[in-house]
């Protein structure tokens, strides 16, 4: 006999989109069908080599084999404290104001665990990394959304949602430059959300895993903002960044307060990244960066040659990203009634190539779709052609 009990937090968890869209790849794909896959944001490109040795020679050592530190090996946190100050201009405590996280991801589920009282409410961006808002939904916080465009429209909404008399506001989820709409913030419009923000004593929660990955102008961080320490917490990786993303190695920085709970909430839950992990992480900040601009490039030709390839073939209302590692495109202009999933999934079935449907990434992504650069030149001009092909075909 079944035992009878609700899960009442997952249960506030819709099912996941792109399972659909990965259900049906991994059937193409048994079937001997080549999928070119710009789905999930899962960089290709190789860690750079300095890194992988710092970690086969570590490893080499017994003694990194035990527990590590669950908020990081003091090296590492003082390498990143050095990363603020000559990339931001900003002096952090690797003591208080420094953890190391298990990526970016979940760092910002565990503060967010942390953090959230019944009745708690959290405004997070929409469309958005879905952990934005489900991380506080599997904590039991209530979630609003605004719209992620970082514009006036934004901080009039914020402040309407932060005043006393709408609502019991915990904190603001902010992700720029923004996965999945490649959105860059500037530091005016940081200066004016700080601002609204600690008129009302509500906590910003800012993800910057996109900082590296620009192809003009650099990011700013929200904690280039006088005093946003006293409410901010911004969480950063190096998946992207030294195209690191199955070591698991991130950061939250800046409110004291903030970063002395997510430790806390740690404390119980993992003994940290494994120790030749850190170290090697601690390599990646504290060596060459000419790497940086390597991966960089490398995604600019990727944006390039898709752009050109699919403008070519009549796709040309899509706007350029000036960086992360995706375009945001709006559905083809013959296609825009289907709904970005179903369009996912006859490109997919039709034309062997995957893309994420922006519904996935909350109401507002509707109308659009996510395309991951994570294929080589040779493989995103065969896309090309197949995109062509179902075009031609009218499916």
């Amino acid at each position: 006999m079944a035992i009878k009990h609700r899960f009442e937090r997952i249960s506030r968890l819709p099912t996941y989109v792109f399972s659909e869209v990965n259900s049906m790849k991994a059937i193409e794909r048994s079937r001997g069908e080549d999928v070119i896959d710009f789905g999930m944001g899962n960089p290709d490109l190789p860690t750079p080599k300095h890194i992988v040795e710092k970690l086969c020679e570590t490893a080499k050592n017994p003694k990194t084999h035990r527990y590590s530190v669950s908020k990081g090996i003091i090296g590492l946190r003082r390498a990143q404290s050095d990363y603020y100050k000559r990339r931001f201009n900003v002096s952090l405590s690797p003591e208080k104001e420094i953890i190391v996280t298990l990526g970016s991801k979940e760092g910002l589920a565990n503060l967010a665990s942390a953090i959230s009282s019944e009745g708690d409410q959290v405004i997070v961006p929409n469309p958005s990394y879905p952990i934005h808002p489900y991380g506080f939904v599997i904590a039991g916080a209530l979630v609003s959304s605004i719209k992620s465009t970082p514009d006036e429209k934004f901080l009039s909404k914020l402040n309407e949602l932060v005043s006393p008399s709408k609502s019991r506001v915990k904190a603001l989820v902010l992700n720029y430059p923004n996965n999945p709409t490649t959105a860059f913030a500037s530091i005016d419009f940081f200066e004016e959300v700080v601002k609204i923000c600690k008129k009302y004593e509500v906590y910003i929660l800012s993800d910057i895993a996109y900082a590296e990955i620009y192809f003009d102008t650099p990011p700013p961080s929200i904690l280039q903002v006088k005093d946003a320490s006293k409410i901010a917490v911004e969480f950063s990786s190096l998946s992207k960044s030294y195209s690191m993303p199955g070591w698991r190695i991130g950061f939250a920085c800046g409110n004291k307060k903030l970063i002395e709970a997510l430790a806390k909430i740690k404390s119980y839950l993992d003994y940290g990244a494994f120790t030749p992990i850190q170290v090697a992480a601690t390599a990646a900040l504290n060596g060459p960066q000419d790497c940086l601009n390597e991966i960089r490039n490398s995604y600019l030709s990727r944006r390039n040659t898709i752009l050109t390839g699919l403008k070519r073939i009549g796709w040309d209302n899509i706007k350029t990203p000036l960086g992360t590692m995706f375009i945001w495109a709006p559905l083809p202009k013959n296609y825009i009634g289907m709904g970005s999933l179903e369009f996912s999934k006859k490109l997919l079935k039709n034309g062997k190539v995957a893309v994420a449907p922006g519904i996935g990434f909350g109401s507002n992504g509707e109308g659009y779709l996510r395309i991951s650069l994570v294929e080589n030149e040779h493989r995103i001009r065969q896309a090309i052609r197949n995109i062509k092909t179902f075009f031609d075909k009218g499916v």
